[in-house]
């Protein structure tokens, strides 16, 4: 999946852009609206199929998360629960326990392979399912269905740290992006950052329609988002 990801971003990289033009100040809200109430109808059936095989495995099926939004500011993010309840809690005791994971978690912030994770949250992710509650947070106006993936308030530094990350708060944080239609658990954190400038500096309809088309891809291959 990485050759498609690169070639799409070099196509990105081409294009000249006119910061804050019509569909960056109005026409990506409209699309997001648009295509969350034309979603409705099949995602609010399976959300709702999704929590309950959620509630068989770990209770409360819902996981709510702060994240960083626009301009800096916090939101809590939805999410269908994959992991085990005290998954934040043992996220410590493990990477101390495991060198390897680790080094994994401080290069990507993200674990391949998550011992929190429970059999059918695992089955969620692959299918990208456990994300179908952030179109409420789309519907609200703190995400957008295209954008750089929100980070934890805890990564605030490390995101920081990197070149033109400045980018990131001006945008609404994504449900699905450039980052995530390319390799994902991959790449290092600083290439996740370099994604979002990029994708910052060439927002467009066509660019957006490209990646919700190629996140549509990878839902149908179970290759998670």
């Amino acid at each position: 999946m990485a050759a498609p990801y690169f070639e799409f971003s070099d196509r990105l990289a081409s294009r000249s852009h006119s910061p804050r033009g019509q569909y960056e100040r109005w026409g990506k809200r409209a699309l997001d609206l648009v295509l969350v109430l034309a979603m409705l109808p099949v995602a609010l059936p399976v959300m709702l199929l999704c929590l309950g095989l959620a509630a068989l495995s770990v209770g409360n099926p819902i996981y709510g998360q702060m994240r960083v939004g626009q301009n800096g500011r916090l939101f809590r993010m939805w999410k269908i629960r994959t992991m085990r309840r005290d998954a934040d809690r043992s996220l410590t005791r493990i990477l101390q326990d495991d060198p390897v994971l680790a080094d994994e978690w401080k290069r990507n912030q993200k674990l391949r392979n998550d011992p929190r994770v429970t059999r059918i949250g695992g089955l969620l992710r692959r299918t990208s399912l456990d994300e179908l509650p952030q179109l409420l947070n789309v519907a609200l106006g703190q995400m957008s269905l295209v954008g750089p993936r929100p980070f934890l308030p805890e990564q605030r530094d490390l995101y920081d740290a990197q070149p033109g990350a400045a980018a990131y708060y001006a945008m609404r944080p994504g449900l699905t992006g450039l980052w995530q239609v390319g390799p994902r658990n991959d790449t290092i954190f600083a290439k996740r950052v370099r994604a979002d400038r990029l994708y910052a500096d060439r927002v467009s309809l066509r660019t957006d329609l490209g990646i919700i088309w190629r996140t549509i891809l990878a839902v149908l291959r179970a290759t998670g988002l």
